[in-house]
């Protein structure tokens, strides 16, 4: 079976410290649901139309893991927790293998 991977893009960060109440919740909720967090970078080199932003990958065993972790009650409640008017580019891919 493919691996699952949630791939989140944050254009905008003007205050890191607003997103401790989210991560405090949704890193254990990524936890409980099977996720291993790969990157949380701050370092990134971006081409073409990339942007250097932080860039979050969490990798799941499936890709139905990957999508029952984002609806799961536990990170529905961390996404409570963003600050008003946070943007993120998020997604959930499957893998090739």
């Amino acid at each position: 079976m493919a691996k699952g991977y949630w791939v989140s893009v944050h254009p905008a960060i003007s205050a890191p410290e607003e997103l401790t109440a989210y991560d405090n919740l949704a890193d254990p909720a990524v936890r409980a649901a099977g996720g291993r967090l790969l990157s949380r970078g701050s370092r990134v080199v971006a081409h073409e139309a990339g942007i250097t932003q932080r860039t979050v990958v969490v990798e799941f065993d499936t890709f139905e893991q990957a999508v029952a972790a984002y609806e799961s009650e536990a990170y529905q409640n961390a996404l409570v927790a963003l600050p008003d008017g946070y943007q993120r580019d998020f997604r959930i891919i499957e893998g090739t293998a």
